[in-house]
């Protein structure tokens, strides 16, 4: 099973626009962050706060446009602020590298007031001026931020980067696009290092669905026909192959002489979402029907068929197949 992409490709119930909120100390590089991003450019000069910027729908792999939203620091601007912390679909919160004074006041205040505000999109935490830090400053941003990612678990992805330089600017906002259209949260329990049930429900239920020899693997055949369907393309023999050796050297039992079986399928899923790949498990999600809430979709559910009085309805054996595991 391929972690492909189907870049572009419309997808029933997925959101057409990504609103990102990007808040942060006064002096930590917003608002150039932003005009660097949509102009490609460094700008020489910025206002102090930019008004909505759009990045249009080419502009990244899945073809959702991301309108930024710029906001002011001041004590005048915190109503507004609150207003559109509350309406982002993804926060990014700016720090300054060449600060640290601004690294505290995410712990001590950007990031509680998000939770005092009920917030509930993620955050990706942003150093910005990486090209202005201490050189004589050799701590990672992995040892800096490790610690403040396990105590704030709304955080998503942290990155540094240089607008002046352009470094990694394109980047700050394909992530949080990316924590938006293709969450964690509902898919994997980061306490626990394990999928969540309802994805373990939904990943069952989209295996039985496959295996349509229902001998409880998936053999190469039907390997390629879930392959064209989450991603338009059949795997190579060798494809299989390797995707065979790399779970049964991890998960004996995930590979038998039938084909894959279904601990293999979950265990493929958890070490996708594992590497940061979470589009693949959330693809094929919502090729089988499911919304962001890992439920069907109602155009995906059973209608009531009319019949007469002494009619009865019986379920084919396919069709029971197909409503288990639905919840």
């Amino acid at each position: 099973m391929s972690g492909g992409s189907v870049a572009g490709a419309p997808i029933p119930g997925r959101r057409t626009t990504v609103r990102v909120v990007v808040v942060g100390d006064r002096g930590t590089g917003k608002s150039s962050l932003i005009a660097a991003a949509a102009s490609e450019n460094f700008p020489e000069s910025v206002s102090p706060v930019l008004p909505p910027t759009r990045l249009p729908a080419d502009y990244y792999p899945d073809a959702v446009p991301v309108t930024i939203i710029d906001t002011a620091s001041s004590l005048e601007g915190k109503a507004k602020l609150e207003e559109e912390l509350k309406r982002a679909d993804a926060v990014v919160i700016t720090y300054a590298c060449d600060k640290p004074e601004t690294l505290n006041r995410l712990q001590t205040f950007w990031i509680p007031e998000v939770r005092r505000l009920k917030v509930k999109a993620p955050v990706i935490v942003v150093g910005c001026k990486l090209d202005l830090r201490d050189e004589h400053y050799p701590v990672s941003l992995e040892q800096v931020m490790a610690p403040i990612m396990q105590q704030f678990r709304e955080i998503e992805t942290c990155i540094e980067c240089s607008a002046a330089n352009l470094v990694q600017v394109p980047e700050v906002f394909y992530y949080a696009q990316k924590a938006v259209l293709h969450p964690t949260a509902p898919l994997f329990d980061q306490e626990s290092q394990t999928l969540k049930p309802r994805c373990i429900r939904a990943l069952k239920r989209i295996f039985i669905l496959c295996d349509h020899d229902m001998d409880s693997a998936l053999n190469d055949n039907e390997l390629n026909q879930f392959q064209v369907k989450c991603f338009n393309a059949p795997l190579q023999p060798a494809e299989i192959v390797g995707v065979k050796r790399v779970v049964q050297e991890k998960v004996p039992e995930g590979v038998n002489d039938l084909g894959l079986t279904l601990t293999g399928f979950l265990f493929l899923h958890a070490l996708f979402i594992e590497k940061g790949r979470l589009e693949t498990t959330w693809t094929v999600l919502r090729k089988f029907g499911y919304d962001d809430d890992i439920e069907l979709r109602k155009e995906n559910l059973p209608v009531p068929s009319k019949k007469a009085p002494d009619q009865v309805m019986i379920l084919s054996t396919q069709a029971k197949r197909s409503f288990m595991f639905r919840n």
